[in-house]
C-alpha cells in the first residue's frame, strides 16, 4: 500500500503540479486551505503532510499544530516562498521535520518524504515493541491445566510460525479471540498489527466497507476515502470472529483475497496487494451451513487449513478454581477491595455448573461477586439459585450440595438458565444475554431453537 501524502497549498497550480510529480509513488490528496486540510485529516490518516506557510485564513503553522495532535502524528514538511531563518525555526519548533523553499525541488522533496517515512516507521516499531514488553499477555497467561486446553496450546506453538490460514471453532465465550492473539504473538508477525472484527455486529453493507474500505462517493454518505481492516492489518493478522454470519457477497470477496492476496476497496478500481494472515472463528457448524447452501464450500476449505476446537468450560471443571482466582484478583485490584474468599462448598457447586456462557459468563460472575461481597466470603448459599439447580428459590441450609444441576442434561440446564435470565430481565433480551454472558445474536438463535421460552412478559 502506497504511503499517503496530503498537500496543502492555496495555489492550485502548485498543489496539482506537486501531486503529478508524486502520484507515481504516493497516494496523494489535496487541500486548498487549512480548514479543508483539517476536514481531510479528521476523515483519514496521512503518513506525510506537506503544507504551505502563508495561506488565506489559517497559516501552515496551524496545520502543523493540528497534524501533530492526531493519534498517528504524521510527518509534516513546511514549504514557503518567503523562506527565512525565523520561519524555518518556528516551523521546526512546532514539530515540522524539515523546511523547503519555493519553487520546490522535487528530488529534494522526494528524499525528505522518504526520510520522514523511514523515521516514522522506526518510531512506530519502537512504540509497538515497548507496548509488547509491557503487555502481560503470552501463552503462559492462558489459564488452565486441562488436557484439552493443553492440547490447544501445544498446537498454537506448532502452527504460529507457519503462514497457514486458521479456523477456530467453539461455543461463545470459550476464548477464541484469546487463542487468535496467542497465534499472532507467537508468530513472526508479532511486530505487525493484530486487527479483530466481529462480523455479526455489523450489517452486510457496513461490514463490507469495514473490511475492504471504500472510495469517496462509492455510496451515499461516503464523503471520504476509508481504509478497511484488511489494509490496517497489512504485515500482521486479521481476526474475523463469527465468520459463519457473513453474507454470500462478502464470502466471494473473502475467497478472492485468499486466492490472490489482494482486495479492492468498495467503489475502487485499484487492486491492493496485502500481506495479511487470516484467522477466523465461529460458534456455528460451518459444515452444516455448507450442506444447507448458506456457506460456500470452496471458502470453507480455504479457511479450514488448520482447525482449532476450543473446549467449553463444562469440559474443563478442573480449571474453574484457577480461573475464578484469576478473575477475582483482577476485579479486586480494579475495585480496591481485598480478594474475595470462595468457600469449598461454593467452589464445588460452581464446578458442577454447566456454564453455558463459558469463560465470559464466569468472568461476569466473578466481577459481580467481588463488587457485592467486597472482600468477604462467598458461601454456597450466597450463590444465585441457577448454580444450585433450583429455578425458583435458594436451597435451604442442609440441602444436598449442588442440588439437581448434575442430573440435568446440558440442554436442559441451558434452557432453564435462559428462562431464568429472561424472567430476571423481564424479557429484555439484551439484559438477558448479559446475565448469561453470551451475545444477543446467540440468545436470538437459542430462542429460535426453543420458541416455548420466548413467552416471558415484557
Amino acid at each position: 500500500m502506497a504511503p499517503s501524502v496530503l498537500i496543502v497549498d492555496d495555489e492550485k497550480h502548485t498543489r496539482e503540479g506537486l501531486k503529478e510529480a508524486l502520484a507515481e509513488h504516493y497516494d496523494v490528496s489535496l487541500a486548498a486551505s487549512a480548514d479543508e486540510a483539517f476536514n481531510l485529516m479528521d476523515a483519514q490518516a496521512f503518513d506525510v503532510i506537506l503544507t504551505d506557510l502563508r495561506m488565506p485564513g489559517k497559516s501552515g503553522l496551524k496545520v502543523i499544530d493540528r497534524a501533530l495532535a492526531l493519534p498517528g502524528k504524521p510527518a509534516v514538511l513546511m514549504m514557503t516562498a518567503y523562506g527565512n531563518i525565523d520561519t524555518a525555526v518556528e516551523a521546526m519548533r512546532r514539530g515540522a521535520v524539515d523546511f523547503l523553499t519555493k519553487p520546490v525541488n522535487i528530488e529534494r522533496l522526494d528524499v525528505l518524504i522518504r526520510r520522514a517515512l523511514k523515521a516514522k516507521s522506526l518510531e512506530v516499531e519502537v512504540r509497538q515493541l515497548h507496548e509488547r514488553l509491557d503487555e502481560k499477555f503470552d501463552l503462559d497467561g492462558i489459564i488452565g491445566e486441562s488436557p484439552l486446553l493443553k492440547e490447544v496450546i501445544e498446537r498454537v506453538k506448532k502452527v504460529a510460525q507457519s503462514k497457514a490460514t486458521i479456523l477456530i471453532e467453539g461455543e461463545s465465550g470459550t476464548g477464541k479471540e484469546l487463542i487468535a492473539q496467542a497465534i499472532h504473538q507467537s508468530s513472526p508477525r508479532a511486530r505487525g498489527p493484530f486487527v479483530a472484527v466481529h462480523c455479526a455486529a455489523l450489517s452486510e453493507s457496513l461490514l463490507e466497507s469495514e473490511l475492504f474500505g471504500h472510495e469517496k462517493g462509492s455510496f451515499t454518505g461516503a464523503t471520504e476515502r476509508r481504509i478497511g481492516r484488511f489494509e490496517s492489518a497489512d504485515g500482521g493478522t486479521l481476526f474475523l470472529d463469527e465468520i459463519g454470519e457473513i453474507s454470500g457477497s462478502i464470502q466471494v470477496k473473502l475467497l478472492r483475497f485468499l486466492e490472490t492476496k489482494a482486495i479492492d476497496r468498495v467503489g475502487g478500481s485499484k487492486t491492493i496487494e496485502l500481506d495479511v494472515r487470516l484467522v477466523t472463528a465461529t460458534n456455528r457448524n460451518l459444515e452444516q451451513l455448507v450442506r444447507e447452501g448458506r456457506f460456500r464450500e470452496d471458502l470453507y476449505f480455504r479457511l479450514d487449513v488448520v482447525r482449532f476446537v476450543m473446549p467449553p468450560l463444562r469440559q474443563r471443571a478442573g480449571d474453574i478454581p484457577a480461573l475464578i482466582a484469576h478473575f477475582i484478583r483482577i476485579f479486586s485490584e480494579e475495585n480496591g477491595v481485598p480478594p474475595l474468599e470462595v468457600e469449598p462448598g461454593a467452589m464445588k457447586t460452581l464446578q458442577a455448573y454447566a456454564w453455558p456462557g463459558n469463560i465470559r459468563e464466569l468472568r461476569n460472575f466473578c466481577e459481580n461477586a467481588v463488587v457485592l461481597h467486597k472482600g468477604g466470603k462467598l458461601s454456597e448459599f450466597d450463590l444465585d439459585p441457577r448454580f444450585r439447580g433450583s429455578p425458583s428459590a435458594p436451597a435451604a441450609p442442609g440441602a444436598p450440595e449442588a442440588g439437581s444441576a448434575p442430573t440435568l442434561s446440558v440442554e436442559q440446564n441451558e434452557k432453564r438458565i435462559l428462562r431464568e435470565a429472561l424472567i430476571k430481565s423481564r424479557g429484555n433480551r439484551t439484559q438477558a444475554a448479559e446475565l448469561m454472558g453470551i451475545s444477543r445474536r446467540t440468545l436470538h438463535r437459542k430462542l429460535s431453537q426453543w420458541p416455548e421460552l420466548d413467552v416471558v412478559d415484557k
